[in-house]
């Protein structure tokens, strides 16, 4: 079975740090780019940044504070987040999908092949 596990999620004040884990398995880690998105309430869900095939991007909201990297070997990414703000907070999923460079049209349409179940993550002002 197909898994993605996001985790790392949590009540940090403006200003902090959190780090975000997406724990993969049943499917080839390599063979996939991995993406995080992000919904806050009343909001649509958005892509902001992915990795794979030796790229990375960054929506131009997070670029800059959010770093992502990969293990391979644990087949799991995360996406460090530095300097949260207010507006940061949400909650957070990963996505793997394997035909599309990561890149801003990765993100086309939220069209993913598997998703993971969210983990939230709330900035206090």
């Amino acid at each position: 079975d197909v898994q993605l596990q996001a985790s790392g999620g949590g009540l940090v004040q403006a200003g902090g740090s959190l780090r975000l884990s997406c724990a993969t398995s049943g499917f080839t880690f390599d063979d996939y780019t991995i993406g995080w998105f992000r919904q806050a309430p009343g909001k649509e869900r958005e892509g902001i940044s992915c990795i794979g095939s030796d790229r990375t991007y960054y929506q131009e909201s997070v670029k800059g504070r959010f770093t992502v990297s990969s293990d391979n070997a644990k087949n799991t990414v995360y996406l460090q987040m530095n300097s949260l703000k207010a507006e940061d907070t949400a909650v957070y999923y990963c996505a793997a999908e394997g035909l599309r460079y990561c890149g801003s049209m990765w993100f086309f349409n939220n069209d993913m092949d598997y998703w993971g179940k969210g983990t939230q993550v709330t900035v206090s002002s």
